[in-house]
């Protein structure tokens, strides 16, 4: 009688962790998770060091960098407290906190890559606009809405786990990952028509320093979208033909995610690179 009380819990912890053991999609998720964590949190934790103590371009310029660092530690988070959720999948308050982080990785982090791209898309076509928008409490104002509005996604995931609907959160992704794609592609094909454009006037120096002002801004920007579309594109992908056919590709999801993971530390890595603090990145030399 003791037997069948217990082992129905013991069996079922053993079969999780039988499943923790041989699946490969299972090791290779906890590890990028606890990758993830460490090296977002350092990473992103510097960069927000480096900025607060002047080491970069003053905080009125990077303020977006700032606040995209911020959400890194909180994609940071997420990745410790889904990390756990697998391990620990009986606690619900640890898949709601879990839910509730997603939606700063999913919309917070795309959001100011965005506001990077517009700021640098205006700096080249709209010179006049961007001067007139440079002061810090503009971009006080956009991240503030910025944040508001991830903080709408993350209680929308937090909805959708209560609820169980999985359909909604598949149309809730993709809308988002098509919407920041959209305006990412537009600043970058914005920027690379006014690269091939002089304008009136140019000639000699002048002409070199703002063709490369130019190149630097395409860069950035091409840099953000790849990084998107490489965060998102899987994911995204997935969640269309589970929308269409009802069914979930596990093996797409799985890249996808181990995709999301990774490609979250581009942009702090960037940045470090740009000051010289990571010198073994030379696809990135194009940036400085």
């Amino acid at each position: 009688m003791n037997n069948s009380t217990v082992n129905p819990t013991i069996d079922e912890t053993s079969t999780n962790l039988t499943t923790f053991v041989f699946n490969e999609f299972d090791i290779v998720d906890f590890n990028i998770l606890g990758f993830g964590f460490l090296f977002g949190l350092l990473t992103n934790t510097y960069v927000i060091w480096l900025i607060l103590t002047g080491a970069g371009s003053g905080l009125a310029s990077e303020f977006f960098i700032l606040n995209l660092s911020v959400c890194g530690i909180f994609f940071s988070l997420f990745s410790l407290l889904r990390f756990f959720t697998k391990l620990f999948f009986k606690f619900p308050s640890l898949r709601l906190s879990a839910s509730f982080f997603l939606g700063v990785a999913i919309t917070g982090h795309p959001l100011f890559q965005c506001l990077i791209c517009v700021e640098r898309y205006l700096a080249v076509v709209h010179p006049v606009t961007f001067l007139k928008y440079k002061p810090l409490r503009y971009r006080v104002i956009c991240c503030t809405v910025a944040w508001i509005i991830t903080l709408g996604s993350c209680l929308i995931c937090m909805y959708t786990l209560l609820i169980f609907t999985q359909y909604m959160y598949m149309w809730f992704l993709s809308v988002q990952f098509l919407l920041f794609l959209s305006i990412q592609l537009f600043c970058c094909v914005a920027v690379l028509i006014a690269l091939k454009q002089s304008g009136p006037g140019e000639r000699g120096r002048e002409k070199v320093e703002e063709n490369h002002m130019k190149r630097r801004a395409f860069y950035l920007i091409l840099m953000t979208t790849v990084n998107t579309v490489i965060t998102y594109a899987p994911l995204t992908v997935a969640t269309l033909i589970f929308i269409v056919t009802q069914h979930l590709p596990l093996i797409l999801w799985s890249v996808g995610s181990i995709c999301f993971m990774l490609a979250g530390f581009l942009p702090p890595v960037l940045y470090l690179h740009r000051l010289g603090k990571v010198s073994c990145i030379s696809i990135c030399n194009i940036l400085t």
